[in-house]
C-alpha cells in the first residue's frame, strides 16, 4: 500500500491529505490514481457528509505536476496522460458532496486547477496560487477552462501567458479564495464549515451541485480535446522535455549550491 494520500474521518468531514511533502505534494501517476479511489470511497460513504482536501507539511496544497514524471513523454504518452487527468476532473466534478479546499501555502499549475474544481477555498495569507505551466513548456487547456468559467478572459490570459503567481489578498480579491485566516486555523475553518454544509439536505445539495457541472461540461470536453490536439504538437517537437530539463537543472543546481 502507498502513502501518497492520507483519509481521516473527522466528524462529518472526509479529510483527504496530498501526501508528498518532499516534493511539495506535487502529482504522479499513482497518487492521482490513489486520489481518485478516496475521492470514491468519500463519495459512497453515507457518513460523510462533506470532504476536505489539504495538503501535507506546511509549504504547499500542491506544486503541480511532478516534472521528473513528464520530462519523458513522447506524444502517444502525453495524449494518455491528457485522459488521466480527464478522469480524476471527472470524479471531482460529479461529487454529489460539498468539497472544501484547505490551503496551506502553494497551489501552482494543476494543483491550481484542483483547488478552483472545489466548491470552497479557505486560506491564509502566505498562499500563493497560479498557473506557472508555460515556464516548463507545458501549453494549458484545462487551467485556461476552469479559469474562464471563473475569472474571465482578461485575467486568464494574464495568468496563462505570464506564468506568474498570485498572492493570497490578490486571490481574494478575484473571488479565488472565499476565506483567509491564521494558518493554523485553515483546517478547523475547512471543518468547520464542512459540518454546516453537511447539515444542508443532501439531494438539493447534490442537485445544485449537478446544475454546476452540466452548465460547464461543453467547454470542460472542449478543453479536453485541445488538450490532446496541443500535447501532441508540443510534446511532438519535445519543447516541453527540454524545458522541463533546464527547470530541474537549475532547481537542482539552486539545492547544491
Amino acid at each position: 500500500m502507498t502513502n501518497f494520500i492520507l483519509t481521516e474521518q473527522r466528524g462529518s468531514c472526509r479529510v483527504i491529505t496530498l501526501n508528498r511533502p518532499e516534493v511539495l505534494n506535487a502529482w504522479h501517476s499513482p497518487m492521482r490514481l490513489d486520489l481518485m479511489a478516496a475521492l470514491e470511497a468519500a463519495e459512497e460513504d453515507a457518513a460523510v457528509g462533506a470532504i476536505i482536501m489539504t495538503g501535507a507539511g506546511e509549504r504547499a496544497f500542491g506544486a503541480g505536476q511532478d516534472l521528473n514524471e513528464t520530462k519523458t513523454f513522447d506524444p502517444d504518452r502525453a495524449e494518455l496522460w491528457i485522459g488521466e487527468w480527464e478522469r480524476l476532473y471527472d470524479r471531482i466534478r460529479s461529487l454529489s458532496k460539498p468539497l472544501i479546499m484547505a490551503l496551506n501555502g502553494l497551489a501552482a499549475g494543476s494543483a491550481f486547477q484542483v483547488t478552483l474544481l472545489g466548491d470552497f477555498r479557505i486560506g491564509h495569507d502566505g498562499v500563493k496560487m497560479g498557473q506557472p505551466e508555460i515556464n516548463s513548456g507545458i501549453a494549458s487547456t484545462t487551467g485556461p477552462w476552469i479559469m474562464m468559467e471563473m475569472i474571465g478572459l482578461a485575467r486568464t490570459t494574464d495568468l496563462t501567458l505570464s506564468g506568474r503567481m498570485m498572492d493570497a489578498a490578490e486571490c481574494v480579491a478575484i473571488g479565488l479564495i472565499n476565506r483567509i485566516v491564521p494558518r493554523e486555523e485553515v483546517l478547523d475553518a475547512s471543518l468547520a464549515l464542512g459540518e454546516q454544509l453537511a447539515a444542508k439536505p443532501r439531494l438539493a445539495m447534490k442537485l445544485n451541485k449537478q446544475r454546476f457541472r452540466e452548465v460547464t461540461e461543453a467547454r470542460f470536453r472542449d478543453a479536453l480535446a485541445a488538450g490532446v490536439r496541443n500535447q501532441r504538437i508540443a510534446y511532438g517537437d519535445g519543447e516541453p522535455n527540454r524545458m522541463m530539463e533546464q527547470f530541474l537543472a537549475a532547481k537542482s543546481k539552486a539545492k547544491s549550491g
